[in-house]
């Protein structure tokens, strides 16, 4: 365009090619300091989950011996309710429900982070070995008591701390082999599956060089079971839930810019080596607290990322979303477990025979993008 064509287009109202005005694509919701954007689709969602969950812990709580209603459980949890509707609600269903839904919700808000960090969809705690050093500490603690200074030590803290230590020396380990100028998600899922498989095989050999009582103890707690879930276990997950979870979610900014690649998150202001150290910390922390209290339960970290992320159709895992569908899958799996199978089964045997058709499900995707 020449000069003259430039005048009479400004002449005549006309914007020129290098003036293009930029218009948001979702409309801006500023209050003081705070800046955020406005996501209908993402609170309406949210708040649907929100409701089904709330929906399925009353399902659960009401199936038993002594069944209840849904307007029975709700009362009692708004404070009504008869004296026996209330013990057994608030005793002897309610902790096991909770416990199961913050796990699920612990569980899902670590796969999203892990997924978004390695930018691979296959990425999880359990696929990367991190459940597997949890695992291995806490069996170590229930196998072994107190014998050994390392063991003893553990027999100290406590089971969730030894699952935390566990998989937080797992996940420096596979972080530290992986590095090569920084982190590559295929490479960190490689290292991650090998550091798995030798776990593993030291669970193999602890339990086999154990007593047979302390065998079974490990091996129901490997399986995934909400079995005899109390207060006690419900605080600690809750408090970690709170504390850590809200940090990814005032995190969500890096997390995003993590997504785009190195290049890209560092011209963006973020610091990439910090970031991605405080997020896969706070990854392996909810991963090891929900292995501490009820399990290594499988395939949750993997698939309710992914549900959400398809529902929401985001350019990646969300992380309330994320811990919402966690929370929906353990429960709706305890219930299934509980009820409609013929025997009750752990918890973590049903999230595994759903959750080993949907890896399949990534596996052959991810291999038709490659193929395309």
């Amino acid at each position: 365009m020449t000069p003259s064509s430039t005048e009479n287009a400004s002449a005549n109202g006309a914007a020129a090619p290098d003036a293009v005005r930029t218009v948001p694509s979702r409309p801006p919701f500023r209050v003081g300091p705070l800046s955020l954007v406005r996501r209908p689709l993402m609170v309406l969602v949210n708040l649907v989950m929100l409701a089904a969950l709330f929906l399925v812990v009353c399902i659960n709580i009401g199936r038993g011996d002594f069944p209840l209603s849904i307007p029975q459980v709700t009362e009692v949890l708004f404070g009504g309710g008869s004296r026996i509707d209330r013990f057994i609600v608030m005793d002897l269903r309610l902790p096991r429900s909770l416990t199961g839904l913050l796990v699920g919700m612990a569980l899902g808000i670590s796969g999203a982070v892990t997924q978004s960090i390695s930018r691979n969809s296959l990425a999880s705690p359990d696929i990367l070995g991190i459940t597997a050093g949890a695992s291995a500490a806490a069996v170590a603690l229930i196998v072994l008591g107190g014998g050994g200074t390392f063991v003893g030590i553990l027999a100290t803290v406590g089971l969730p701390l030894a699952a935390l230590v566990g998989g937080v020396l797992t996940a420096v380990l596979i972080y530290t082999l992986a590095w090569k100028r920084g982190v590559e998600g295929f490479r960190l899922i490689l290292v991650g599956i090998a550091i798995n498989a030798m776990l593993t095989a030291a669970i193999g050999w602890l339990l086999i060089s154990a007593d047979i009582n302390d065998v079974s103890r490990a091996q129901l707690w490997l399986n995934g079971s909400l079995n005899g879930a109390d207060w006690s276990k419900v605080w600690p997950v809750l408090c970690a839930l709170v504390l850590i979870g809200g940090i990814t979610i005032i995190s969500t900014f890096t997390l995003g810019a993590l997504r785009l690649g190195d290049d890209n998150a560092r011209s963006l202001g973020v610091r990439l080596q910090s970031g991605q150290a405080t997020l896969l910390l706070a990854s392996v922390a909810l991963a090891a607290i929900a292995t501490a209290a009820a399990g290594p339960i499988g395939f949750v970290a993997l698939a309710a990322p992914q549900i959400a992320l398809r529902i929401l159709r985001t350019p990646g895992p969300p992380i309330i979303a994320s811990g919402l569908m966690g929370g929906l899958l353990v429960v709706g799996s305890d219930l299934i477990a509980r009820t409609i199978l013929p025997v009750e089964l752990p918890v973590g045997i049903v999230t595994s025979a759903l959750g080993g058709p949907f890896l399949l499900y990534l596996l052959v995707r991810s291999n038709r993008k490659v193929s395309a």
